[in-house]
């Protein structure tokens, strides 16, 4: 991003991730965090900031051992939210993830990132959230399974990756074929971030 000068470390070895804040002109370095993800029965914006800003925090709080300067860490955590209730994590198995999708065949979930800034500084932190509502067709167990043999989604919340469907430019008209019938929000939150919120959010910060 051409208008903001500072220094940016990314708390996450997600590839996807990293992809997307190269796609968006972002320079910045990756500094692999060791906080402990908590996983929860229930979802509130709390308990997802809970995670984002612990892994930003975890980072920023030991910036001292490979910061030479001022920094700004980014940290995310994205969950899948069914029936308001139901999370969807990353599945700990293949019949975990067929069981996830089978649970969203012909059905609306949210997919909902908090996005955690903090100055390496002085601590201060951020948090901000983007809500994408997805709507899936109805999926056969042969289309399943075939799916998640040739695209192992295990490192995934949900069991998928929106990617795998669609493109950005296909996400306003899903083709039929696709799992991902219509999507409501930004598309790069499904993704794993959504780097207009972040551009805003450092804009701002």
């Amino acid at each position: 991003m051409k208008d903001f000068a500072g220094k940016l470390i990314l708390a996450s070895n997600s590839p996807r991730r990293k992809q997307l804040l190269r796609q968006a002109g972002f320079e910045f370095e990756v500094v692999t965090t060791f906080y402990k993800e908590e996983k929860f029965e229930t979802f509130s914006y709390e308990n997802i900031k809970k995670n984002s800003s612990g892994k930003a925090l975890s980072v920023a709080r030991a910036a001292v051992d490979y910061a030479a300067e001022d920094a700004i860490v980014i940290g995310a955590d994205t969950m899948v939210i069914l029936d308001s209730v139901c999370l969807l994590n990353k599945p700990q198995d293949f019949s975990e993830a067929v069981f996830m999708l089978k649970s969203l065949s012909g059905r609306q979930h949210d997919v909902i990132t908090a996005i955690s800034l903090v100055d390496t500084r002085t601590l201060r932190a951020v948090t901000e959230f983007s809500k994408t509502k997805v709507y899936f067709r109805s999926l056969n167990d042969e289309e399943i399974v075939k799916y998640i043999q040739e695209k192992n989604p295990l490192d995934k919340a949900g069991s998928y990756g929106i990617q795998d469907f669609i493109t950005y430019e296909e996400s306003k008209n899903p083709p039929p074929q696709s799992f991902i019938k219509k999507i409501e929000g930004d598309y790069y939150n499904v993704v794993g971030l959504d780097t207009g919120l972040l551009t805003q959010m450092l804009k701002r910060f």
